[in-house]
């Protein structure tokens, strides 16, 4: 019988990509090369994936918070309320210290502007101190701002925003009153608004615009990340954090001679 023909001639033969015709074979079988790269473990991918979910918003938090701080420091709230609230700020022997002056001063001025009907000064005592900063606050308002006594009310009560504003709200129930402008400074009216809030008060913000918070933009910044771990401090952890500025350090300064606010007559009557 004749032989079979051979038709191997002795050359290698390659396709048009230079790939010789058997390098496909096998590859799909169980002794190939698999294709495309090996999957990673879902042991290793996830717990990356909940590290770095948990750092974007360790960084992120803070940054929105900061955010809302700086927004509200920038705003005047003046809605029509049942009594604007003035937080309180150092005294010195009945003598409120510059910054409860401007804040005193300003909460008249919306008084006489119509705001509210009534003003409440809060704030307790230092040990050792003989006035309450609500004490204080409200005989400077009848005395030197002219207010009637009768539209003023001390709750002389707490010692940090959150246990004045405990105070305040049960003063709120009490008198069947739920909403109010807050005076303070303006990096406290984010804190303060929230804290109002959860006792109960519908809270808009009017902060003063004098003193050394609002100097220059160093001091500024430092108010800013201060008010932001405050805050986060109280909505996480429900605790009132006491930011060290002149509000609440005891320093010992002649009252006489520090700086205030003229006290404005009131608008003549029609």
């Amino acid at each position: 019988m004749p032989e079979p023909e051979n038709h191997d001639d002795g050359h290698d033969h390659r396709d048009d990509h230079g790939r010789s015709r058997g390098d496909d074979h096998g590859r799909d079988g169980s002794g190939g090369r698999t294709r495309g790269r090996r999957r990673r473990s879902p042991w290793v991918t996830v717990p990356v994936g909940v590290v770095l979910g948990l750092l974007l918003i360790a960084v992120l938090t803070p940054l929105t918070v900061g955010a809302r701080v700086w927004y509200q420091a920038r705003q005047d709230e003046r809605p029509r309320s049942d009594a604007i609230i003035v937080l309180g700020a150092a005294q010195y022997n009945g003598q409120p210290s510059p910054t409860l002056r401007w804040r005193l001063q300003h909460a008249l001025d919306l008084y006489r502007a119509g705001v509210a009907p009534a003003i409440v000064t809060v704030g307790g005592k230092a040990p050792g101190d003989n006035y309450t900063e609500a004490g204080s606050g409200r005989t400077w308002l009848v005395e030197k701002g002219g207010v009637p006594a009768g539209r003023v009310v001390a709750v002389p009560l707490g010692r940090d925003t959150l246990g004045s504003m405990r105070a305040v709200g049960a003063e709120f129930d009490r008198r069947g009153w739920s909403s109010a402008v807050i005076v303070s400074d303006p990096w406290h009216g984010l804190r303060s608004k929230k804290m109002a809030a959860d006792h109960g008060i519908e809270a808009a913000a009017s902060p003063t615009r004098s003193g050394p918070s609002v100097q220059t933009r160093e001091t500024q910044f430092d108010y800013i990340v201060r008010e932001t771990g405050a805050y986060l401090s109280y909505v996480l952890l429900g605790k009132s954090v006491r930011v060290p500025d002149e509000t609440i350090r005891r320093i010992n300064i002649d009252p006489s001679r520090a700086p205030s606010p003229p006290v404005t007559d009131p608008p003549p009557s029609r």
